[in-house]
């Protein structure tokens, strides 16, 4: 594998994690609500996610799902209902306050939580799957030795990480925190209803 190869392969997933989905949604929503230091435990997660699937597809994930089509569909099914689970519970605890702490803190959550909603919302979209297997191993030549292909999992994890990272630093932020606690219900309806949507696609896509 030349640099250029790699290089290629890596700004084509630096671009496919910063387009919105679950990953920027679910990072933005608990920037906001749990604060900056639950967002990274978060994002170390959706980043393992990341790495998982780039992983698989350079094992031959995608030969799987093309030789086994029902598969495909059934984790697509699986995953969009999850993700509308967890759109549902943002809905139902819209109303609920969050707990009042001291100063302008964020409520946060366990690292061990937040690390397994960000692994857990990674795993349950296929659209990594799909990038993986059908754009990602196409910039990654046949017999590719084992340093550059972990050199290639460093920068996917680092590219996800960053990306989902910089969103919840953003939604962390004191003005973002203010504006939440004045209108947590209509914007958890909102984060919910994006999430419930993307979903539905995934599920019926």
């Amino acid at each position: 594998m030349t640099a250029a190869a790699f290089a290629t392969a890596w700004f084509i997933h630096l671009l496919a994690a910063a387009s919105p989905g679950p990953s920027i949604l679910m990072a933005a929503r608990t920037g906001v609500t749990h604060g900056f230091r639950s967002g990274v435990w978060l994002c170390l997660g959706l980043a393992a996610g990341a790495a998982i699937w780039a992983l698989a597809a350079l094992f031959g994930l995608s030969l799987l799902f093309h030789a086994l089509p029902t598969l495909l569909w059934a984790f697509k099914l699986a995953g969009g209902l999850f993700l509308i689970w967890l759109a549902v519970k943002m809905w139902r605890q819209a109303d609920t306050p969050l707990p009042q702490v001291s100063g302008a803190a964020a409520p946060g959550l366990r690292p061990g939580a937040s690390f397994r909603l960000g692994l857990l919302t990674q795993m349950a979209n296929p659209k990594p799957a799909v990038f993986f297997g059908a754009v990602f191993v196409t910039t990654v030549p046949p017999g590719t030795a084992l340093p550059w292909l972990g050199l290639l999992l460093a920068a996917i994890f680092a590219n996800e990480f960053l990306c989902t990272l910089a969103v919840a630093r953003a939604f962390s932020l004191a003005g973002a925190r203010r504006l939440h606690a004045r209108a947590k219900g209509w914007i958890d309806r909102v984060f919910g209803g994006m999430l419930a949507a993307l979903g539905a696609r995934i599920a019926i896509g």
